[in-house]
Parts: structure tokens; C-alpha cells; sequence
């Protein structure tokens, strides 16, 4: 499949990342589903994840009207998005509920901030795709409820958290070195890199990044967690 005249290989890349993303933010919620204590938190979590399963196809469906294969799109991204997920397997149900919250909200961040600086109509998808659905306000009730029943699991769940958070900025910048396109985007409108060596758009993905810190903390707050 050839690639359209508008589908620039930043967006292509965001675009991607995004649906990969949202395909493993599907199989996740289906199996916290599974896990679930009621059958009421069962239906709610599977309700969440027949929205990211939509979510997924709007974003496919895009791809291929740009003339690109979504396979093909989402391929770079499979390695470096399967590693993390690896390296931040959950031990609990509340651990995963979580890693939900915390680990989809600084990524959903960051692809709010890439797409501002993308197309109208790419952002536009983008923002309808990240639109709050009500998971947050119900995965962080669902944590605040089990620090009532237990408190000392407080400690625990800030200390992942936190370790999420670190290995979600590390993922990103092995991204932004493996797709300089994508790390480009975030240098618009800002002194680009002239030695070609990519360390100028490396350095607007790390700054981009640390600006990220007051939604985790909102997030965190929202949880009954601290940083």
C-alpha cells in the first residue's frame, strides 16, 4: 500500500504508536475485566475496553485513509511498547488498575502534545480518541476504595507508580531515538537541531516530558497516592 500525498511520516509514526496503544489498551482492560472482584467492576471494565477497541479502529480506518498500511504503521512501535509492558508487569489487580491510569495518562499526554503540533485533522482524531470516557474517575475510585479497606497499601502503589512513570520517560526517549520523524514534530516551532545529529529534537522530547509532571501529580492525587 502506498502512502498518501498528506501522510506526512511524523503523523504516520504518531498515528502508529497511537493504535498500537490503543490495541493493548483493549487486551488489558479485557483481562482486568476478567480479574475483577464483582460483576459490576466487571461490566464497567469491559465496557472501557470495547471503547479503546474503538478507539483503535477509528485510528486504523485513518491510517488507511492515508493510503497506509496500519500494520505497517504500528510495527516500530510493537518492540518498544511490548519491552515496557514487560518490564512493568503488574502483580495485583490494583496494580494493574494503576498502571492503567498512571502509565495510558502520561502516554496520553504526550500524544495530546505531539498532535498540537500536527494537522488539524490529525489532531482532531487524536483528541477524540483521548477524550476522557470516564475510566479515570473510575479506576481512581476503585483505588481510593481499596485505601479505605487498607491504607497501608498506599506506600506500595506511590512507589509504582513512581516507577512507572520513570520507565515510560525512558521508553520515549529510546522511541524518539529509533523514530527521529516523531521526535521531530516536537520541534516545531522552536530552534531545530542545524548539525542534523537529532539531539535538538531529543532535547524538545526531554523537555516536553518534564512538562508532563502536573498531570501525574493531579493523577496521582486523584488516587489518594502521593508522590
Amino acid at each position: 500500500m502506498t502512502q498518501g500525498p498528506s501522510a506526512e511520516p511524523g503523523v504516520i509514526d504518531l498515528l502508529g504508536l497511537l493504535a498500537y496503544a490503543e490495541l493493548g489498551s483493549f487486551f488489558r482492560l479485557a483481562d482486568d475485566a476478567g480479574l475483577a472482584p464483582s460483576l459490576r467492576t466487571k461490566g464497567e471494565l469491559a465496557g472501557l475496553a470495547a471503547t479503546e477497541q474503538s478507539h483503535y479502529q477509528a485510528i486504523h480506518d485513518r491510517l488507511v485513509e492515508l493510503g497506509v498500511d496500519p500494520e505497517e504503521a504500528m510495527a516500530p512501535f510493537i518492540a518498544p511498547l511490548d519491552a515496557w509492558h514487560e518490564r512493568t508487569e503488574p502483580q495485583s489487580w490494583l496494580e494493574s488498575l494503576v498502571k492503567t491510569y498512571v502509565g495510558d495518562g502520561i502516554a496520553g499526554d504526550f500524544y495530546r502534545k505531539v498532535a498540537e503540533l500536527a494537522d488539524a485533522e490529525t489532531r482532531a482524531l487524536v483528541e477524540d480518541v483521548l477524550a476522557e470516557t470516564g475510566r479515570a474517575e473510575f479506576v481512581a475510585g476503585q483505588v481510593r476504595a481499596a485505601l479505605e479497606e487498607d491504607p497501608r497499601l498506599a506506600g506500595r502503589l506511590s512507589l509504582w507508580a513512581r516507577r512507572l512513570v520513570g520507565e515510560a520517560l525512558s521508553q520515549a526517549q529510546s522511541v524518539a531515538v529509533d523514530r527521529p520523524e516523531l521526535a521531530g514534530l516536537l520541534s516545531r516551532g522552536s530552534e531545530r537541531d542545524k548539525s542534523g545529529s537529532g539531539l535538538g529534537d531529543l532535547a524538545a522530547v526531554s523537555r516536553m516530558f518534564a512538562s508532563l509532571t502536573e498531570g501525574h501529580t493531579a493523577r496521582l492525587a486523584a488516587m489518594g497516592l502521593a508522590d
